[in-house]
């Protein structure tokens, strides 16, 4: 039954048939499906399928987004029944908010509807809500924890200073979305009180009472992340637009052709670059290795699957060491990513990696 409901819900987003996608969730109602799975075992499937899709080069970003939007406001279909349960007042009252920047707001939205359906009072702030409002929001409202979630890992830096600032008004901060590691890692090494691997695991951390009010603390970054005095991480952040300049010169005169480049493809190229310095830098924010040869490996793999070359990948970064010579950190993680590439050339190519 919910392989079949999957599959013709599939079939509706990527048709772009929002009415069918609605009837098709109503019917599996009717059936006997209750709202939770069809929350967490239908629809967020048939959304990971999106993205996975997407990154195959098998949907375009026109298609990935229209699917989304379908399937948000499938979701807010069943969100709006008129026989919903009513707020339970002894569960409590947590705020759900993306961290700043964080425009991928689905999956916080899948923890707010499946919090309301076991009847928490549940304040939704959506996407890239600003640290500063999210604190405003906490005093006024009081709420027993806030979930932040996150699932690009270079907002970590960002959700570091969210974290700290929610636990310096006293409030338990739960963490979760891809941004935070599989296995919560970062969410334990910015200082997150707990950490939850999808929605269902966020419902039943907190019916498990583990929330305990905490006494408003002042922490600073470097008492998180004392590896951050050596000022690596602030000084790639702050050369970012220079790097990203100067690489992509060096990149022309290793690659004639690329002086043919229209505006456009300079333009992209630009960005890929861009996007390799802010993992670079973001994986100097928490020291972890993996974190950016995850991303070089997937970047890869992203343009196979669309048959580009990576090969200049390695190219690219090879630039990139060389006007990092004097950052031990920043080099042993371009070097470890270089290998990781090199590695991935000498193998199959399983497929692409899903979207970080």
């Amino acid at each position: 039954m919910p392989a079949m409901v999957r599959d013709l819900l599939w079939q509706a987003v990527v048709r772009g048939e929002e009415y069918t996608a609605v009837d098709v969730l109503a019917d599996a109602l009717s059936d006997g499906s209750d709202e939770e799975a069809l929350l967490l075992d239908i629809i967020a499937p048939v959304q990971e399928k999106v993205g996975v899709e997407w990154a195959a080069g098998r949907l375009t970003v026109a298609q990935e987004h229209a699917a989304t939007a379908i399937n948000e406001r499938a979701m807010a279909a069943i969100a709006h029944r008129r026989d919903r349960r009513p707020v339970d007042a002894h569960r409590g009252r947590v705020t759900v908010s993306c961290v700043d920047g964080e425009w991928h707001a689905f999956p916080a939205r899948l923890v707010a509807e499946t919090l309301r359906l076991r009847g928490w009072q549940v304040d939704y702030l959506g996407a890239q809500t600003p640290t500063e409002h999210l604190i405003a929001h906490l005093h006024h409202t009081a709420p027993d924890a806030v979930l932040l979630s996150g699932s690009i890992p270079t907002h970590l830096p960002t959700a570091h200073a969210a974290i700290t600032a929610c636990q310096a008004v006293g409030v338990h901060v739960m963490a979760g979305g891809r941004a935070f590691g599989a296995d919560g890692r970062y969410a334990r090494c910015l200082g997150a009180d707990t950490w939850a691997a999808d929605a269902r695991g966020a419902a039943d951390v907190l019916e498990a009472g583990v929330l305990r009010p905490r006494p408003a603390a002042i922490r600073q970054v470097v008492d998180d992340l004392p590896h951050l005095a050596d000022q690596e991480y602030t000084m790639v952040t702050r050369t970012r637009g220079q790097l990203v300049k100067q690489t992509l010169v060096d990149l022309e005169k290793r690659f004639p052709a690329m002086r043919s480049y229209t505006d456009a493809q300079r333009e992209r190229t630009a960005e890929d670059l861009a996007y390799i310095v802010d993992y670079l830098a973001t994986a100097l924010y928490v020291d972890d290795a993996e974190l950016f040869r995850t991303f070089l490996t997937w970047t890869a793999d992203i343009l196979t699957a669309r048959h580009v070359p990576a090969h200049s990948l390695v190219t690219g970064l090879d630039i990139l060491a060389g006007q990092l010579h004097d950052f031990p950190r920043a080099l042993a993680l371009i070097q470890l990513g270089a290998a990781a590439l090199a590695e991935r050339a000498r193998g199959p190519v399983l497929g692409p990696a899903s979207p970080a």
